[in-house]
């Protein structure tokens, strides 16, 4: 079986505590109710607690929850919160006893990782702490691979997090042994010496038209464009759904990588269109791909965020291995040349693009503020040599049309 899931605490034993995405309507549902029921302090007259025994704990947040008796100790209590999986130790008068809600089973499972062995055979605290630290309040995606002896037991699991097994994982960190190591090739993190790369995004049928955004303009005729997430999928085309899936669990893994990013190596091969990991100006890590080396003392080496079509010149510090499962997902920008205009003959403009210096930098600053967070539509008129668009802007009209009027371009039949 093989579910979503979030993950609530890790124990100090290394127990991985989740609880399955299909329980969260009656978990809330349960909470409400209990909320409802007891509300003020808890038990304030002596009472005889006894381990194991229910009863519902006065959280910090000052929310009510289920919990059990753990352990006995004065005045302080040690109870585990049966929902949560987390152990806290608590005054008693922040505890009520209750037979209310026995019936109605956990609604975090205890887990532990298949066939992983921790090193010195249990978890080591720094381990713990990397675990929660990781994975605490995330969703994950979980592989039941076998069943405990007793209901009470632990669910043996595999645990993906952005396509990346969690047992390779800490096993790359040292923290542990994958026992057959079954899952190691699904990590795939550091194999340098292959030459992966990106997949291609499929494109729409030409002549339909689709929402667009642009993500980058190298000129008025060329730029790259995303396709942008309909609000109602069902009236789109099964290109556009599927490029809707796609940028969202991209969006998902590379939230992930950003987590990990410190644990991934250094590139020390720049072969050109090798995919990579690159750190952009705002301190988030990006898919790219090596472009060519700009400078050798220090290296400088220039990169194109595939995602976005933007460039950067960046050292070899801000570049990182690709995890594996990133290149699954197509490249979401595509390059693109605008139809049915070229630049103005006239144009007097003296300031010119130093790359395309047919093209004035005023007719560029132009087409930025057309296309500039808009919402966009296209068509495609041909596939090759290169891919070719109409593009038009939320009135609906081509937005080349408006650099004609201004001078700036002119009609190309």
């Amino acid at each position: 079986k093989i579910f979503q899931a979030i993950v609530s605490c890790i124990g100090s034993d290394g127990t991985i505590y989740i609880i399955p995405k299909s329980f969260e309507t009656a978990l809330n549902k349960l909470m409400a109710e209990i909320q409802n029921t007891f509300k003020g302090l808890g038990l304030l007259i002596p009472y005889s607690w006894k381990k194991g025994e229910a009863c519902v704990v006065r959280g910090s947040d000052t929310v009510w929850y289920r919990a059990k008796i753990i352990e006995v100790s004065g005045s302080i209590l040690q109870v585990q919160y049966i929902d949560r999986g987390y152990i806290e130790s608590i005054p008693q008068c922040h505890l009520y006893p209750t037979t209310f809600y026995t019936g109605i089973p956990p609604f975090c499972i205890p887990c532990q990782l298949y066939k992983t062995l921790p090193i010195g055979n249990f978890w080591q605290q720094d381990a713990v702490d990397y675990l929660q630290e990781l994975l605490k309040n995330e969703e994950v995606e979980i592989h039941v691979e076998e069943l405990p002896d007793n209901p009470w037991g632990k669910l043996s699991i595999s645990l993906y997090f952005g396509g990346m097994s969690l047992s390779s994982f800490m096993a790359y960190q040292n923290y542990c042994v994958a026992e057959d190591g079954h899952d190691m090739q699904k990590l795939g993190v550091f194999e340098g010496d292959l030459s992966p790369s990106y997949l291609l995004h499929p494109l729409p049928v030409p002549g339909e038209i689709f929402p667009v955004t642009v993500t980058h303009v190298v000129s008025p005729k060329e730029i790259y464009i995303c396709f942008d997430s309909p609000g109602n999928l069902t009236k789109y085309s099964a290109t556009e759904r599927a490029a809707s899936h796609d940028s969202e669990s991209l969006n998902k893994a590379l939230k992930w990588c950003n987590k990990i990013v410190k644990t991934l190596p250094h590139l020390t091969n720049f072969k050109k269109e090798l995919p990579c990991l690159a750190e952009y100006l705002d301190g988030l890590w990006y898919r790219a791909k090596l472009l060519s080396i700009t400078q050798l003392v220090p290296v400088q080496i220039l990169v194109q965020f595939v995602d976005y079509g933007t460039y950067l010149v960046a050292p070899s510090s801000r570049l990182r291995h690709i995890p594996c499962p990133l290149l699954k997902y197509p490249v979401q920008a595509v390059r693109v040349l605008v139809a049915g205009f070229r630049p103005a003959s006239d144009d007097k403009n003296v300031e010119r693009i130093p790359y395309s210096p047919e093209w004035s930098l005023k007719a560029l600053w132009a087409m930025l503020d057309y296309v500039e967070g808009k919402h966009l539509s296209a068509s495609i008129l041909t596939l090759s040599p290169e891919v070719t668009i109409s593009l038009y802007g939320d009135d609906k009209n081509l937005i080349h049309l408006k650099l004609i009027e201004m001078g700036l371009a002119e009609l190309d039949e």
